[in-house]
Order: structure tokens, then C-alpha cells, then sequence
């Protein structure tokens, strides 16, 4: 368990890849810290968009759902979907929403994802003062895809929040990862038949706990 929390948390969730439970992991988090949640670059609007997916699941009264700063029809790449609708990404688009609440901020896929010619997803994190959830899912090839995602963090002298483990446990893999990286550990998500707004409720109570709340 962290200590307490002094002050709002400015959290952004990335995954390993596309498809590890990225949203999930952003729902608990805003539950749990009753945070505002925010979506910079939605691409593709099919079956919904991870902001209302988010708002579906979370139950306290407290969050606020901000705008994304583009909302892109194509379900691809960022850069992709925006040159679809011949618009150009710009990183002055992007601006922390105005809020003294905690926040919680969901990328699109993986920390490298392109947005435009010479920007990447990860060059948001740190002019926006954002610590790093990282989600990681067992598979062939997680191990890799993890230490990837987390050395390219370290290089970019951006600090890991935590690290969460969702689906099935693989002690093997994640004893691996822990031992070597010794990134912070958060409470597991593992496999649900169904998601609901109760379900992610009693995760939010776990990492509730694991922030000190």
C-alpha cells in the first residue's frame, strides 16, 4: 500500500499493445479515485467510444467526463484515422482538462502509437505532468512487450505509477517482470465473465486500499 494521497493524481494509463484491458483498468482507477477522466484522441466510434464505455462502468457521483481533444471516425491508428478526415494532429490541441479533482487519462493502444509525422502518444505524457499506469496481459511474448514498454518510459525519464497485471495470473512471467524492473505492483484485475458498473466497483475498493485511501 502507497501512503495517503497529498494531492490530485494525474494518471495516464497506457498498455503493452492493443486489446491488454486498457479501458478496464482506467474505469477502476477513476472509480477509485472518484478522478475526472479524459480521452485525448478517440479513433474509432464502434460499438462506442472508451469514454462513454468509461462512464458506463463507473458509479460515483463525483467524476467528470471530459471531451476528447479529437474524436477520429476511422478504428486505426491515430495518425491514420486523422489523415482519413485530412486533419493533422497537433500537440497544442492538448490540454489537461481544468479540474482540482484527480484525473485519470487513457491513451490509444500502446505507448509508442503515432499521432502525426513526429509525434508520438508518449510525447503528451510529460508536458502534461502525467505519472504512468502501465496494464500488462499474460501471453506469449508479454514479457517482452512489457520491459519494452517500461525501458522506453525510463529512457523518456518518465516515472511508472504502477503496473497492473490484468487476466489470468502467470506467476513465471510477472515474478520475472517484477524482479526485473521493480516497478510498483498494483492490485490484479483478473478474468470476468461479464463487466459491470458492480464489478468494477469491487476492484476500486482493492486499489482504494493500495492508494491509501
Amino acid at each position: 500500500m502507497n501512503s495517503p494521497l497529498t494531492s490530485p493524481q494525474r494518471l495516464f494509463v497506457t498498455g503493452i499493445g492493443t486489446d491488454v484491458g486498457k479501458t478496464l483498468a482506467a474505469a477502476i482507477l477513476t472509480e477509485a479515485l472518484q478522478a475526472d477522466y479524459w480521452k485525448p484522441v478517440q479513433a474509432g466510434f464502434e460499438p462506442t467510444t472508451d469514454t462513454a464505455t468509461v462512464r458506463s462502468l463507473v458509479s460515483n457521483a463525483r467524476s467528470c467526463f471530459h471531451p476528447e481533444a479529437y474524436r477520429l471516425q476511422l478504428p486505426a491508428s491515430p495518425h491514420m484515422a486523422a489523415a482519413a478526415e485530412q486533419i493533422t494532429i497537433q500537440a497544442e490541441a492538448f490540454q489537461l482538462p481544468a479540474t482540482d479533482n484527480h484525473l485519470v487519462v487513457e491513451g490509444a493502444g500502446g505507448l509508442l502509437v503515432p499521432l502525426a509525422p513526429g509525434l508520438l502518444l508518449a510525447d503528451l505524457i510529460q508536458p502534461l505532468g502525467l505519472e504512468v499506469v502501465v496494464v500488462s496481459r499474460n501471453y506469449l511474448g508479454s514479457i517482452n512487450h512489457t520491459l519494452l514498454t517500461l525501458e522506453a518510459l525510463e529512457r523518456r525519464g518518465l516515472r511508472v505509477r504502477g503496473l497492473i497485471f490484468n487476466g489470468e495470473p502467470n506467476p513465471a512471467t510477472e515474478d520475472f517482470i517484477t524482479q526485473h524492473t521493480g516497478v510498483p505492483i498494483m492490485p490484479r484485475i483478473r478474468l470476468e465473465i461479464k463487466i459491470t458498473p458492480a464489478v468494477v466497483s469491487r476492484y476500486a475498493a482493492e486499489f482504494r486500499t493500495w492508494f491509501g485511501r
